[in-house]
Formats: structure tokens, sequence, C-alpha cells
């Protein structure tokens, strides 16, 4: 961190304002706001320091009278601070930074891990993702390279912010009337996000603004929304359009992207390049179940949600018990007038007690005011969700509880969530036994839980059936044993195409390959990006970049966006028309990626289903390795890796 355009914070309020906001502060991230204000590291060697670091635990486990302590000192240093006209000293040194770091999370934080964090944190006001390139690729070749990206959610306004600080000319085609993907797409009862908001956002537009810590849809959507205002990004969208195919032609180079807008019309896009930004989450998944067309009732999908469909009063049926379903049926149980909850596979779950919970005001005064408050507290939500899970989703073959856990760690997890299922279960053994999983938890999709589901299926109208469906009547739905159960209503939580890659549309390659044909049963790319037979195709949120044990998607994007940057500077500047992955640099990839899957709790003989698996039962949608690979491995892009062909 340098002294150099030093961002700018102004603090006016009077003293009991900051005292009433510092009530709500988290104390450890205070701490280190207080250090950038008065320049004084002798905190960091005190008896007042966080005693751990947890997920969705911002006090540092800290006792009350410490952090009344704090709150005083901060009181002085603030006023200080407001006082002499809101002057930074000189910055911090990276070895400061580094004991920074240690000290708010309670532990080492490893030094090849400290690189990352620091950019993650962009102390410096300066976004070391950028790629605004200057001087290193001429103008005229950048204006001269067109790009199309396919979708318009997290990862398409992600690559259209970066297209457009590089200069390069692009067009997002967008299928639905706005911005914002997933979070326009998902409107039922009870939607939010799962990673804490302050993390759940752009490093490059952090915001205080959030009304909760895990934020519903209509917030989420607004972000992204705001994201594309705040940077004249709308110009370049082209709104309920939907692309159908995309086709190479090697005699030019060039991509022929072909779209249908909603009024039927149909038009063509020429493109040097190709994002793929559509996702793993944007296709809703029915299930192949008989009968499903002569229900009488209203139906829906949870991710196609039918604002007409009528649930209170109702006999409702909600088929799926995952994170879908997680958060609509505590929302709508209350309302309903009887519901039958249909369970495939329980899901795993940890304890977040603030999961539903509001941001305080204070808490927003200190994000928005307090120097660096915003950074230091996205580093302690990072921090716990970042590769400290790695190890226990590792198969120890000689672990003796294989039918619960896969090894000591998974063991420690296994009955940490055990006691806290049966903590909100009580004393009713039935229930207990259907909600507990059947498989070592991290094998499926863990879920967070402030009481609300259990509390929601021991109510008197709901009813939990622990089996799948078999059939659909006009009248209702018919479990696996045959029974019936009537409804008026059903609601389809069952997922997505999540191994049907870019389905529905049809993307042709070179030779006229169909990239379905190549993929067939296991979608793969190079570092989840490139393709080989695709060259200048890219894919954002592609195909095994999926996360299962910690971070953030949002991160991920970031990464998987600088990526695509770096292959498109590379090739500019060898002045290349096009640029391909190699195979043999895919198969060495790939080959290394199925070998460590293999390894995983992901492919455990205990997983019988799961949306990350193919039919073949090999995982093909999560990536493999620690977050920060992920980082390394997409911070410059190998031309070795590539053919470069003019």
């Amino acid at each position: 961190m340098t002294d150099r355009d030093l961002p700018r914070f102004d603090i006016t309020d009077e003293d009991a304002v900051i005292e009433r906001a510092l009530e709500d502060a988290s104390i450890p991230t205070l701490m280190m706001s207080m250090i950038h204000m008065s320049g004084d590291t002798s905190l960091l060697d005190g008896a007042l320091r966080p005693a751990g670091v947890f997920i969705n635990e911002y006090q540092g486990f800290m006792s009350e009278e410490d952090k009344a302590a704090v709150r005083a000192k901060a009181l002085d240093v603030i006023r200080a601070f407001r006082d002499g006209g809101c002057q930074l000293p000189p910055p911090p040194s990276r070895e400061t930074i580094h004991r920074m770091m240690n000290f708010l999370v309670a532990q080492d934080v490893p030094e090849d891990y400290v690189p990352m964090m620091l950019e993650e944190m962009e102390l410096d006001g300066e976004d070391p993702r950028s790629d605004a390139w200057g001087e290193e690729v001429p103008v005229a070749q950048r204006e001269a390279h067109r790009v199309v990206v396919i979708g318009g959610g997290m990862s398409g306004v992600l690559a259209a912010y970066r297209l457009q600080e590089a200069g390069i000319p692009f067009t997002v085609i967008e299928k639905n009337p706005s911005v914002g993907g997933t979070w326009f797409e998902n409107r039922y009862p009870g939607v939010r996000v799962d990673v804490g908001n302050h993390l759940y956002c752009y490093s490059f537009e952090p915001a205080h603004h959030w009304s909760e810590y895990f934020s519903q849809q209509q917030e989420l959507q607004q972000y992204f929304e705001k994201v594309v205002s705040n940077h004249g990004l709308a110009e370049h969208f082209r709104f309920n359009t939907e692309v159908t195919g995309a086709v190479y032609d090697e005699a030019s180079g060039l991509w022929t992207v072909s779209t249908i807008n909603q009024d039927g019309v149909k038009e063509d896009y020429l493109a040097n390049s190709v994002i793929s930004a559509v996702g793993q989450v944007n296709r809703p998944k029915l299930p192949d179940l008989e009968g499903i067309d002569t229900f009488a009732g209203q139906w829906c999908h949870s991710a196609a949600w039918d604002d007409s469909v009528d649930w209170r009063g109702k006999n409702v049926a909600v088929i799926g018990t995952g994170a879908s379903a997680f958060q609509l049926v505590p929302a709508i149980a209350g309302e309903v007038g009887s519901m039958t909850v249909f369970q495939r596979s329980a899901p795993w779950m940890f304890e977040n007690p603030i999961y539903h919970e509001k941001v305080p005001e204070g808490k927003k005064w200190c994000l928005e005011h307090l120097p660096f408050y915003t950074r230091w507290f996205r580093f302690l939500l990072f921090w716990p969700a970042c590769d400290g899970a790695y190890e226990t989703v590792f198969v120890d073959p000689d672990w003796p509880h294989q039918e619960r856990s896969i090894n000591e760690m998974n063991e420690f997890t296994y009955h940490m969530f055990f006691d806290y299922i049966k903590s909100q279960v009580g004393d009713d053994e039935a229930l207990l036994a259907k909600v507990t999983p059947d498989y070592a938890p991290m094998g499926k999709r863990t879920l967070q839980d402030n009481g609300s589901w259990l509390a929601a299926l021991k109510r008197d109208n709901v009813e939990l059936v622990p089996q799948g469906v078999s059939r659909i009547t006009e009248q209702g739905v018919i479990s696996e044993d045959g029974s019936f159960y009537a409804a008026d209503v059903i609601i389809y939580a069952t997922g997505f195409e999540t191994d049907r890659f870019l389905w529905p549309m049809e993307i042709r390659g070179k030779n006229g390959v169909a990239l379905a044909d190549q993929w067939g049963n296991e979608p793969a790319a190079y570092l989840g990006v490139t393709v080989p037979n695709f060259p200048n195709f890219y894919c954002m949120f592609g195909p095994g970049t999926n996360l299962a044990f910690g971070g953030s998607l949002i991160f991920n994007g970031e990464c998987q966006a600088r990526y695509i940057m770096e292959c498109i500077k590379t090739q500019l500047q060898a002045g290349a028309a096009t640029m391909e992955c190699k195979q043999s640099v895919f198969d060495d990839y790939y080959k290394r990626f199925r070998e460590l899957h293999a390894k995983m709790i992901w492919e455990h003989d205990s997983i019988k289903t799961s949306y990350y698996q193919n039919d073949d039962g090999k995982v093909t949608l999560l990536w493999p390795w620690k977050i920060i690979d992920m980082w390394r491995l997409t911070k410059e892009a190998n031309a070795d890796d590539y053919n470069l062909a003019s």
C-alpha cells in the first residue's frame, strides 16, 4: 500500500451519533479501521483481541467487557480523526497489513494467501484486476475486436464492465427484460443469497447499503442494475433476446451468433470472440413424472415462479428439499391450509443465526464512514470460507465410519451438524430420523439455517414425506410407496438442468463440431473457461467451476473475467486472429481434474444422487482445487497453452 491517491473518508457526525453506531460495529473490524485512522499499531500487541473466527461470526468471540473497552477507545480515535480534518496517516506497511490479517482472524494467514487477500481488499483504492490496458494494446486493435456476451447475470455484467474498461466493443444478449440472471428469474417467496452480501458483491463495487446480511432477490437484482447504471453499460445490452446458437467460421475466424427476440425477430451478430455467461442455474428442471400434465390445480417451478399461483389456505405439495425448498417452505408454511413436502434426500445444514437478520443502522454507518472498515469486513467474511474446509472433503480410505463421514475432520463436521439438527428437533425422534441425512456432510450442497426450516416442518399443518414421487394425478401426488396426497397446488423445487451446459443453444466450432456432442455426458473446459475446437470461445461459471466448500461465485467470476481478458490481450498482442486451447493442455488438465475428484467426497459411494454428478456418478460441476488455486491459475494466460493463428 502506498500513500499515493489514498481514498478520502469524511466523518462529520457528532459524538452521540458515532457512539450509537459503534454499538452495532463488528469490533474486530473496527479495530482494523482504528489502526488506519491513528497509525497506532499497538492494538495488535494488546490484550483486547479476537479469540477466534467462524463463518458468519463477526465479533471474534470477544467478551462484552472487551467489546465495550474497544468501543470507548474507538470513539476517541474517531473523534481525533474527525477533528483533525479526516487526514489519514501514512498507510500501514505490507508487513503490518499481514499482522492485521492474523490479528483479525486470530490465526496465521499463510504468506502465500496474502497477495490474493490484498488484491481482494484493494486497500490502496486501486483495482489490481483492472483490464484498462493502456498502451499494451493499440486502440485500433481493440476497436477491431468485437465480442458478444451471452447472458446478463452476475457473470455477464462483470464481463461487460471489464470489456468496457479495456476498450473492447461488445454486445450483451440477455433473454430477460433486465440484468440479474438468477436474481431476476428466481422470485419465489423467501428467496435470498446464501453468501454474506458484503462479500457477494463485486470487489470494484462494494456496497454498504444492504438491508440484510443475506439479501433477498429484489435487492440483489437492484444491485446489478445499479452497477450497469453506474458504469454506463446499459447501451450494450439487448434485452428480451435469446441466443439460439453460435457458429464458428474457419475461413474468417469469426463467430456468427444467432438470436431471436420476444417479437420473433431473428438477428445475427458477427463477433471475433464469444463469452458464454449463462451460468449453471438458469434452466429450471421439471422431474420426469408420469401424469405431470394431468394435474387439475395450479402448479409452477420455484425457479419460474408464477405470481398467479395462490397457495394461501390451500393444500400445497412441495416436491424437493434442496436450497430453493429450504427457503420457500418456511416462507409460506404459515399461510397454507396444509403442506406436504416430499423429500428424496435430506439436506445437511449448519447454524446461521443472522440468516434473516437486518443489518443494523450503526453497522451501515461504519461501513459507509470508517476508513477501510468495508474492506476489512469483507476479509473477515472471506477468510473463514477460504479453503479452511478443504481437508474435510477428501476421502480417507482407512476411515472406519464411512457410513457417516469420510475422515477425522469430516467426522467432527458430522457431529456439529447433527447436534444442531437434534437441538432443533427436540424429542421428536420420528422427525429426527427423517431429517438426518444418510450421507457424509459436505457430500451435497450444505444449507444454512436460523431455525426456520425445522420449525416449519414441526408445524401441525406440515407433513414431511421422506420419499420421492412416483406420479402425478389430476387431484394430487402419489409417493414412491403408493400413498396418495391430495393437492390444490404443486410447487416443483427440483433444481436446474445443471449438467446441460449452454442448453438449449447450439454451439458449433471447427469442422462444424457441436459442443454438446464433443462434451457428451462430461462437459469440461480448461480452467473451466476454454475448450479445444472452439477458438475465441470462453465460458464464465463454466464446467467444473462451481463451489461446494466455501468462497463466493463472484470471486470466481472475477478470476475468470480477468483470465478471459488476459487471453484476448495475449491474442491481440500476438496479432493473431484466433486463440484455441491445445488439446494436449486440455487433456492434461482434465486428467488431473478427474483424478482429484475421484478422491473427494462428491464421488463417494454414499452419495447416491447429486446434481453435482452426471449419470455415471462423475462430478462435472465443481472446482476440485483450492480457492487460491483458482486465483493463481487465472492471473495470467500462458500463450503456450494455446494455438494462436493469424
